[in-house]
């Protein structure tokens, strides 16, 4: 990855391309840097230098620092004065109680709305929740035996499809607003994988729970569906907090 080495688009300006081979650039540092803070290789606390990080990644230092930047505004880096950026610390219980409080406000408002377009939303909801239970098998086929604990490159997919299924029924309630909120919440989603190792142990109750949600929404039946969200969501609540 290297900010020396950019193409202009077909037909694009000079200073047009400029500016979105940079934006790329940055987005690049900045997915590069996220993979680290989630898969444990830059754990809680560590530091986060912007010369070393740059080096990593064979940029310059300008997008690095464009990138932590972005990456302090989601709370999973910090800015410490004269020691420059660190990782967050793991999400709190208190943090954590939050987190699912306003998944718990924002989910079961999706859900409600997402009844009214039930038969449109089921043959999407039904693609996300076969790619989830794909994602999980996948794990385990990864993992062979089971005794080798599992790590995040084990996990991404299935972590992506868990998500996905969510975030189908959220875009189904049909209001960009709440849509972009629930995407706003993704890398504190993310967040509790790191404050709480319990990815493998709750996949059998996660694609349980989500097949729940998806029988209801086939039910008809609104109250059962935002009965079977609230369920979820706290159950995976309880999980994060015994394991965390």
């Amino acid at each position: 990855m290297n900010d020396r080495e950019t193409t202009s688009p077909a037909g694009a300006t000079p200073a047009k391309s400029a500016v979105v081979a940079r934006r790329a650039l940055r987005d690049g540092v900045y997915d590069a840097i996220l993979e680290k803070l989630l898969d444990g290789s830059a754990p809680p606390g560590s530091s986060l230098g912007i010369d070393p990080l740059a080096r990593e990644l064979q940029v310059s230092p300008t997008p690095v620092r464009e990138a932590l930047v972005q990456l302090e505004h989601t709370g999973l880096v910090s800015r410490v004065a004269l020691k420059g950026y660190r990782v967050a610390p793991p999400l709190s219980p208190e943090q954590l109680r939050e987190l699912f409080d306003m998944r718990g406000i924002l989910e079961v408002a999706a859900v409600e709305r997402a009844a009214e377009r039930a038969e449109d939303l089921l043959p999407e909801l039904r693609v996300a929740h076969a790619q989830h239970v794909l994602a999980a098998h996948n794990v385990r086929q990864r993992r062979g035996d089971g005794e080798r604990p599992p790590d995040y490159a084990d996990m991404r997919e299935y972590f992506a499809a868990d998500w996905e299924f969510h975030l189908t029924i959220i875009r189904a309630a049909g209001n960009r607003f709440l849509t972009e909120a629930a995407e706003s919440l993704n890398t504190h989603v993310h967040r509790l994988r790191q404050t709480a190792h319990h990815g493998i142990l709750d996949m059998d109750q996660a694609l349980s729970e989500h097949a729940a949600i998806l029988a209801a929404f086939e039910s008809g039946d609104r109250e059962l569906l935002r009965s079977t969200m609230r369920d979820h969501l706290s159950a995976v609540a309880h999980r994060v907090s015994v394991d965390g």
